[in-house]
C-alpha cells in the first residue's frame, strides 16, 4: 500500500510539472514572457499552481530542455526561445552518455560513417577551389602532426573540412558535437604507424575528391572509418 501511494504521488507530481511547463511555455510563445525576461519566482509559481518547489523546479528543467528557459548559476531563470544550437546542445548532454556504452558508441560510429561517406561523395562532386584548398591545408597539418599529441586534433579538422562542403549547418553541428568529441577522447594507440596509416588513408580520400571520383571518395571514407573502428576494438581487447 505504501509503495503504491508513493508511485501515485510521483506520477501526480510528474504530471503537475508537465502541466506547469506547458502553461509557461505558452506564455513565452505568446509573448507574455519575452525572451530575456526573468521567470516568476519559485514561490510565486508554487502559489499560482498550488504545488511544491521540487515540482516547479522540475517544470523549469523541462522548459530548459525544450529551449524555453535559460538557467544560469546565481541568476533567476529567464525566458528564452529555442535555437538550433540550444536544441542540439541539450540533446548532446543526453547522447554523450552513449559514448561510455559499447553498443551506443557503435551506433554513433555508424552515424559518423553515413555522414562522412556521404560528405566525401558530395565534396567530390561540388567542392570549390577554396574548399579544396581548405581540405588540403587540413591534410598537410595532419601529415605534420603524425606521431604527436596533436594528431587527433588534425584528424578532426580534416574530416570537418570535408563535411563543411555539404553546407548543412545541422550536419556540421552534429559533427562538431559528437564526432569531434569521440575523436578527442580516444586514447592514443601505443603501436607505431597507426597515425601514418590514417594519414595515408586521408590522402587517398583527398585525391579521390580532387579527381571528382565521388564513388571512390565515399568508399575510401567508409573503409577508412571501419578500419579505424576495428583497430580500436582490437586494441581494447588486447588491453
Amino acid at each position: 500500500m505504501i509503495l503504491g501511494s508513493t508511485s501515485k504521488g510521483t506520477s501526480k507530481a510528474k504530471g503537475a510539472a508537465l502541466d506547469i511547463a506547458a502553461t509557461l511555455q505558452g506564455r513565452i510563445q505568446s509573448g507574455v514572457l519575452a525572451p530575456g525576461d526573468p521567470m516568476p519566482t519559485e514561490r510565486t509559481l508554487c502559489e499560482e499552481f498550488s504545488t511544491s518547489r521540487p515540482t516547479v523546479r522540475e517544470a523549469l528543467l523541462l522548459l530548459q530542455g525544450r529551449g524555453y528557459v535559460s538557467l544560469e548559476t546565481g541568476r533567476r531563470p529567464r525566458a528564452a526561445l529555442p535555437t538550433l544550437d540550444g536544441i542540439l546542445a541539450s540533446a548532446a548532454d543526453h547522447i554523450s552518455n552513449l559514448l561510455g556504452d559499447a553498443e551506443g558508441g557503435a551506433h554513433l560510429e555508424q552515424m559518423r560513417q553515413f555522414i562522412e561517406a556521404a560528405a566525401a561523395r558530395i565534396a567530390a562532386g561540388r567542392a570549390s577551389s577554396i574548399q579544396l584548398h581548405q581540405i588540403k591545408s587540413a591534410l598537410d597539418l595532419n601529415r605534420d602532426a603524425i606521431d604527436t599529441d596533436g594528431f587527433a586534433e588534425t584528424d578532426i579538422a580534416f574530416h570537418r573540412a570535408i563535411v563543411t562542403v555539404v553546407g548543412n549547418p545541422i550536419i556540421l553541428k552534429l559533427h562538431d558535437m559528437f564526432v569531434s568529441s569521440m575523436l578527442a577522447h580516444r586514447p592514443r594507440r601505443a603501436d607505431g604507424g597507426s597515425d601514418e596509416t590514417s594519414y595515408r588513408e586521408h590522402r587517398a580520400i583527398y585525391d579521390a575528391i580532387v579527381a571528382g571520383d565521388a564513388m571512390a571518395a565515399a568508399e575510401l571514407t567508409d573503409q577508412h572509418l571501419m578500419r579505424s573502428y576495428r583497430s580500436r576494438l582490437a586494441g581494447a581487447q588486447e588491453g
